[in-house]
């Protein structure tokens, strides 16, 4: 599934040796040739979508770390600011328009990118809806997958299709695709039922609140992501930690064979996409249909 012609960028990348992993080897430059051959894919996730941004201008091994939603001094003008309407008067926010705008992350040192679950074409319709699996330290891997099995016999239960990916952090993504018709409180209260629920019928494995004291043993379904101004790690998006991680598409068949949340990283990812024969993905706007 990797494109042919990889998209030309217009932005210069200013020191491209520069080691955003060290210990993967993992440069400027081979971050923006990840993101050229992943753009068809990546694309409708964060283009034209409010953005907040991890920055590590010396790479994951430094101290500096900033998570921004708004602009900083020398931004690259392929980030756009734009206004939130419902705080027009206030700091604005980030969007990126095409291939330049994420060219322009990674020039800025952007290693994670957390879109809002929502276009600025529609502000406050959401096109879908993430549940993060986030086990706790005594988890078995095995056990988020079931989590995400019953999260999508329950979606689907519902008349709406679910999608899996790995944050690349500890757990998994269940994301279901959205036509746009349902406001934020109604997207965020369907999200919250769905986690209540489970943990109602499985309280001995599921919690629907983020207690620290409680989550030994437990997965936390984390619906929060869907709330106004909230965000979730995008889709194909790298993420800063140690061996260079990436938020991969899964088809769901292939869920029982993947070794860990962190298993796709910039060292494998080239060769799925090369043997992979289709976006697993590739369907996902077109299976949305409204919140009922």
């Amino acid at each position: 599934m990797s494109p042919r012609h990889p998209p030309a960028s217009d932005v210069s990348l200013t020191h491209p040796d520069r080691l955003y992993w060290p210990d993967e080897g993992v440069t400027k430059q081979a971050l923006a040739d990840y993101y050229a051959a992943v753009w068809p894919f990546i694309a409708p996730y964060v283009v034209n979508r409010p953005l907040a941004l991890l920055r590590l201008p010396d790479g994951i091994k430094s101290h500096q770390r900033f998570f921004q939603k708004h602009a900083w001094k020398g931004m690259n003008p392929h980030i756009e600011e734009i206004a939130d309407p419902e705080d027009a008067d206030g700091e604005k926010l980030l969007r990126i328009a095409d291939f330049n705008g994420l060219v322009a992350l990674v020039q800025s040192a952007v290693l994670e990118i957390h879109p809002w679950g929502v276009t600025t074409d529609n502000w406050e319709k959401p096109d879908m809806i993430t549940m993060d699996l986030d086990p706790g330290e005594d988890v078995a891997w095995g056990a988020v997958i079931t989590a995400a099995l019953e999260l999508k016999a329950r979606l689907e239960a519902g008349g709406l299709a679910a999608f899996v990916k790995t944050s690349g952090g500890k757990g998994l993504h269940v994301v279901t695709p959205l036509a746009p018709k349902a406001g934020w409180a109604e997207v965020k209260d369907f999200a919250h039922s769905l986690a209540e629920s489970m943990s109602a019928d499985a309280p001995d494995k599921y919690l629907a609140t983020a207690t620290k004291a409680k989550r030994g043993g437990h997965i936390y379904i984390d619906y929060l992501r869907n709330g106004r101004g909230n965000t979730a790690v995008a889709a194909y998006s790298t993420r800063a930690r140690s061996g260079a991680p990436v938020s991969m598409p899964l088809d769901w068949s292939e869920l029982n064979e993947v070794s860990g949340p962190a298993a796709f990283t910039l060292g494998n990812v080239p060769q799925r996409l090369e043997t992979q024969p289709r976006d697993p993905w590739g369907n996902f706007f077109d299976a949305a249909v409204p919140l009922e």
